[in-house]
């Protein structure tokens, strides 16, 4: 079977069988979640990562828990999904440039106002911008894992209900999942503010992302959100300290997503042809 997709795509009902498109659309990808949870919380809860980031944590991290687990495991499992039809490269928001370009301009214009006025590091925009730079790896995982894998997958699970009802699902789950993260990023530490600014925070980027349908800005997204959440956590010194691996780290993760986007528009575009 080829590994590009032309001429019109056949759209098949899910779930064919009950109990497979419970296990592929649904507890696969949530066991890959499970996984990268668990890993995030042994790398950054229990190690205290964001409060004190060393060069040896970040690249440890980045490794195993934004890029093995986060990346490369969710591209592997997207393309079984692209080749039986579950999901295409609308819906995972890997888009042409032509697309992305704007999307991400439009998205860069109205969070960088934002985050200068109400910088939660006051006036000290170093400080800001190291913050994005040391939480993109996460939120690229984030994005690839909650909303890129479980949420597409949702949507096709749910497809037989109705395009409205599998967008519902895909956008409450996600927002959830997203959520959920907070308390294992954080142990013991989130109060009911910090909480509730998660889950809100994980519903307006599970909505964007359901409405733009675009990877990259989602992370930028998810990023800034994170910051915002985080700051608390983060030391400016510490911020500048760790400077290069925090660098390294965040421009690896681009480099990859680019590579994925890359390959998957390589091998798996979607040709639409009209019915006569």
């Amino acid at each position: 079977m080829s590994g590009r997709e032309t001429g019109k795509i056949p759209q098949p009902k899910f779930p064919i069988l009950k109990n497979e498109g419970w296990l592929r659309l649904f507890l696969i990808p949530l066991l890959i979640y499970i996984a990268w949870l668990v890993e995030t919380f042994l790398l950054v809860g229990q190690a205290r990562f964001f409060q004190q980031p060393d060069a040896a944590g970040i690249y440890l991290y980045t490794a195993v828990a934004c890029i093995l687990i986060g990346l490369v495991v969710p591209v592997m499992y997207l393309r079984r999904s692209f080749l039986s039809g579950a999901v295409n490269m609308h819906q995972v928001g890997f888009r042409p440039a032509w697309r992305t370009g704007p999307i991400v301009l439009v998205t860069l214009v109205v969070l960088l106002p934002v985050s200068i006025l109400f910088n939660p590091f006051g006036t000290d925009r170093i400080a800001f911008l190291l913050a994005f730079l040391l939480v993109l790896p996460t939120a690229a995982a984030s994005v690839m894992i909650c909303f890129v894998l479980l949420g597409t997958h949702i949507q096709a699970f749910m497809r037989n209900g109705g395009i409205l009802a599998a967008v519902s699902s895909g956008v409450i789950v996600t927002s959830v999942l997203f959520w959920f993260t907070t308390l294992v990023r954080a142990p013991g530490l989130p109060a009911q503010d910090t909480l509730l600014f998660s889950l809100g925070t994980g519903v307006i980027i599970a909505v964007f992302f359901f409405s733009v349908r675009d990877v990259y800005a989602t992370v930028l997204l998810a990023a800034v959100c994170l910051v915002f959440g985080l700051a608390g956590q983060l030391s400016p010194p510490a911020l500048e300290s760790a400077l290069f691996p925090i660098s390294a780290a965040a421009v690896l993760i681009i480099v990859l997503l680019l590579g994925i986007h890359a390959y998957f528009y390589r091998k798996y575009t979607t040709i639409l042809v009209r019915a006569s």
